[in-house]
């Protein structure tokens, strides 16, 4: 009786990581369809269990300051919308970190959005995440003060038909930061361009 318990007990776990591994290519794929100007990301409902890790004692993210492109911005936090995308920041010069996910500095890949061309011209805080380069460092500030360094170890853009599970997930044990934005070419009617840029960068 006991080893069919454990026996159900791994079928169960092994199942759960598949459908958390579907989900993530899900995710950014319908991240990558959305006809939208900003960078909404839809996620299953079992998103949540993702981050159920142990948390080190860090406090909300509120800042990001790259020096590299001149970025010195708040953090918002955002979560879900009713249509099961990740909220965005409310205008152009806030970041916004995703907070179904790992706080920065936490182990795991810790996600941070904002938007690249604005109507009418209005600078947007990621309009220059493209120039960043493997070494650049970006700097992260929490609600106690204490500032989390990342260094950029990847800049990557994503087409509508590749596997990015990796933008959202790890499993090396390591705190990661993860940078994203619009990139590409602007299609008018479906109000969205046509691909996401990607910063991958690893904590100091």
């Amino acid at each position: 009786m006991n080893i069919s318990k454990t026996l159900l007990r791994r079928t169960l776990v092994i199942i759960t990581f598949a459908g958390v591994a579907l989900s993530l290519v899900f995710v950014f794929l319908f991240f990558l369809r959305s006809p939208t100007q900003n960078v909404p990301i839809a996620l299953a409902a079992n998103t949540s269990a993702l981050y159920e890790q142990e948390k080190v004692n860090s406090g909300l993210p509120v800042h990001l300051e790259i020096p590299k492109i001149n970025v010195d911005a708040a953090l918002e936090s955002v979560g879900l919308t009713p249509q099961g995308a990740v909220g965005v920041p409310e205008g152009p010069v806030n970041a916004a970190w995703f907070d179904l996910g790992p706080r920065p500095g936490e182990n795991g890949s810790a996600v941070i959005v904002g938007h690249f061309g604005w109507k009418n011209g209005i600078p947007a805080v990621f309009d220059n995440l493209y120039k960043l380069q493997k070494g650049d460092k970006i700097y992260v500030e929490d609600e106690t003060g204490t500032i989390t360094t990342f260094v950029v170890r990847e800049v990557r853009t994503y087409d509508q038909n590749e596997d990015a599970s990796s933008v959202f997930n790890s499993s090396d044990g390591k705190a990661h930061l993860n940078l994203i934005t619009c990139q590409g070419v602007w299609n008018k009617a479906q109000k969205s361009y046509s691909d996401r840029l990607v910063v991958f960068a690893d904590k100091e």
